[in-house]
């Protein structure tokens, strides 16, 4: 049977009815990729996957929360809709509202937003307003607006969304025949690590695996509040789509990490580009800055604790990398000009007319 999205496949474990209009862009049912070039890079004795949530319909994991968030939003009669953004989010909240036929409203923050991201809410319609302030000043504005004015709030906060989300643990779970035993992934608004946890808790209670996966979440260093214990007031990281100092699912996260048996560090912004490097040249897996998060946490969990063999470890890759063309372009080796002469070509490619490559 086709893939119909995921209302369609998990509804049993979602909030919606027979009379729930579904809102959907056939999001989901993203690949489960081995890792093996980047395991032995690493050193490490487990088998390493890479759920890549890139190839959802914007781009990003968001779309998970925002089939369910925009379905219900339409079921209760909105005609609008507004969130806070670093970027995922906007594109997100701005395609399925096109989709339903709803009016989408962003706020994000001057200057600090990837132009993949901000290119798409604009291009799907959405009225996108810029403050001169960071995340948490805009999440606080859609949330006081959201009370007083006829719009539905589509951030995190609306647990919709978390519902929505926690469908990734079910895909994993299915496509490993079982949990895995470790789970590393990128923490920002903390809305992600939360729903994984309940995702993979509800399969547990419904007797659909056996046991649950440690949650080790990852922070960059210049936007870490759950790690330092404290609100950021002006939280700093290359990884703009975590570049967050107040998460608005604080609380999920820690319970995420404290009843798994988790932890939580922190990556700087060198080893999130690392990271990012090696994900695009050793398995050819294109990813935000922000999604390499995880896998740069792996290297690091890996240097001081020892993972068996036959263990699994699921790194989260949350965006795709187009979101971010900037920094992939920055990242990498810039192309130059010949003239359109063999000779040239052969020489500049450091090759030799009649020698096989190597």
């Amino acid at each position: 049977m086709s893939w119909q999205g995921l209302i369609h496949r998990y509804r049993e474990f979602l909030p919606v009815t027979d009379a729930t209009p579904v809102v959907t862009l056939l999001e989901g049912n993203t690949p489960l990729i081995g890792a093996d070039r980047l395991r032995k890079h690493l050193g490490l004795a487990c088998e390493v996957f890479l759920k890549y949530e890139g190839v959802n319909p914007t781009g990003s994991f968001k779309d998970r929360g925002m089939t369910v968030a925009m379905s219900k939003a339409l079921e209760r009669g909105a005609k609008a809709v507004i969130c806070a953004s670093t970027g995922n989010t906007s594109a997100s909240a701005a395609a399925y509202a096109a989709r339903a036929g709803l009016r989408a409203f962003v706020l994000i923050p001057e200057g600090k937003i990837a132009l993949g991201k901000l290119a798409q809410a604009m291009f799907h319609g959405a009225t996108v307003l810029q403050i001169r302030g960071n995340f948490d000043d805009a999440l606080r504005l859609v949330r006081d607006i959201s009370e007083k004015a006829p719009v539905v709030l589509v951030n995190s906060v609306n647990p919709d969304r978390i519902e929505g989300q926690k469908t990734g643990a079910f895909e994993i779970c299915e496509q490993l025949n079982g949990p895995p035993d470790f789970h590393f992934i990128p923490v920002g608004n903390a809305g992600n690590i939360t729903a994984y946890w309940r995702g993979y808790r509800e399969y547990h209670r419904a007797g659909k695996i056996a046991t649950l996966p440690r949650m080790i979440g990852w922070q960059a260093e210049g936007a870490a509040p759950i790690v330092h214990g404290r609100i950021i007031e002006k939280p700093e990281t290359i990884a703009s789509a975590i570049r967050i100092g107040n998460p608005a699912s604080w609380q999920g996260a820690t319970e995420a990490i404290e009843t798994s048996g988790g932890a939580i560090g922190v990556v700087s912004d060198k080893e999130i580009l690392e990271a990012y490097a090696w994900l695009g040249q050793l398995e050819g897996v294109f990813c935000e800055p922000a999604s390499a998060a995880s896998v740069a946490g792996l290297a690091k969990w890996g240097k001081t604790h020892t993972f068996h063999p036959g263990t699994r470890v699921v790194c989260i890759l949350t965006g795709h990398g187009l979101k971010d063309p900037d920094n992939a372009l920055k990242q990498s080796a810039q192309p130059f000009s010949v003239d359109a002469k063999m000779e040239d070509v052969l020489k500049a490619l450091n090759l030799e007319a009649g020698v096989a490559a190597r």
